[in-house]
């Protein structure tokens, strides 16, 4: 049995429905050519193949839905409930799970953003250090990006119950990955921490981006703090679409996300959000005329000085 109810958001209409798997978000039908562009929220935890099983769910439905990409949160492979399980189960780019979503997204003809995915460095046999991956999938199959998170999460917040110390088993990557061009834009990729970085999002700007995406995992407590008010500022001082794929709930007994996949316009406004509670999705449009029509009437890149000026304190 299944249980409708229509959710009306600014520039989009979904319909929300509950199965045996949990909720999803599916727009009603529309009459436009303007893109789709699907952002997930699951509830992920050690066991791989249900992860895998609710992602290809979640992917499917898009499908179904009309997008033309897909995208799934950081620790959509897995979440590990302590650094030595985290580590185990962590694989390569020729591994299994990676494969499984290659073959997935050629089968339905459809692009997927994959970040963060738990990826064993190159002296794996010697050090067992991973990165934070985000990988880009084109509806062949193919791998055409592959961003490894620069600024990795080494917080202990007091009172608020979070200590995560990322650097302690992760590589940070080395460099910013070109924009990919895909059928919904131009995309920059980003990782969760690295939200909190306007320069990496200003870089990709520089490059062409027309849209951001930052696949997380928040904490509860940084995420009601600053989650949604990072992304929009993110979205009005680039003039880019972003899309905020997400982990939400409780993954094991250490760890719980904050949830609200999230999708914003250049203008700031919020298009598309799936709230705090359960896994699930939202359609939106990427409507890049939009975007020309925001950078035309107020020309911040124009108004930009050069590094000198922003340097001259130094």
């Amino acid at each position: 049995m299944l249980l409708f109810k229509t959710i009306l958001q600014p520039r989009a209409l979904y319909l929300r429905f509950q199965s045996s798997w949990g909720f999803c978000l599916i727009r009603k039908c529309r009459m436009s050519s303007v893109p789709l562009a699907a952002i997930c929220q699951v509830t992920c935890t050690p066991d791989k193949e249900a992860n895998f099983a609710a992602c290809m769910r979640l992917v499917e439905q898009a499908k179904e839905g009309g997008a033309s990409m897909v995208f799934l949160p950081e620790g959509f492979d897995y979440i590990g409930s302590n650094q030595e399980e985290t580590l185990k189960l962590s694989e390569s780019l020729l591994g299994n799970t990676i494969s499984r979503y290659t073959q997935l997204a050629r089968k339905l003809g459809i692009w997927l953003s994959l970040g963060g995915f738990h990826e064993r460095g190159e002296d794996w046999e010697t050090d067992r250090r991973i990165y934070n991956s985000h990988i880009i999938i084109n509806d062949t199959g193919s791998i055409v990006s592959v961003y490894r998170k620069g600024h990795l999460f080494d917080v202990e917040l007091t009172g608020k119950g979070v200590s995560l110390k990322e650097s302690s088993f992760t590589i940070p990557g080395h460099s910013l990955m070109p924009p990919v061009q895909t059928p919904v834009g131009k995309v920059g990729l980003g990782v969760c921490y690295d939200l909190r970085f306007p320069e990496l999002s200003l870089a990709l700007l520089r490059h062409g981006a027309e849209i951001l995406t930052y696949p997380s995992a928040f904490t509860v407590a940084t995420g009601a703090a600053h989650w949604e008010v990072l992304l929009r500022a993110r979205a009005i001082e680039s003039q880019c679409f972003v899309m905020a794929a997400a982990q939400v709930g409780c993954h094991h007994a250490k760890r719980s996300s904050y949830g609200h996949a999230l999708a914003v316009d250049p203008w700031g406004e919020v298009l598309g959000d799936c709230g705090a509670t359960e896994p699930g999705l939202a359609l939106v449009e990427i409507d890049l005329q939009k975007l020309r029509d925001t950078r035309r009437n107020m020309p911040v890149q124009q108004h930009r000085r050069d590094a000198m000026f922003y340097c001259s304190l130094d």
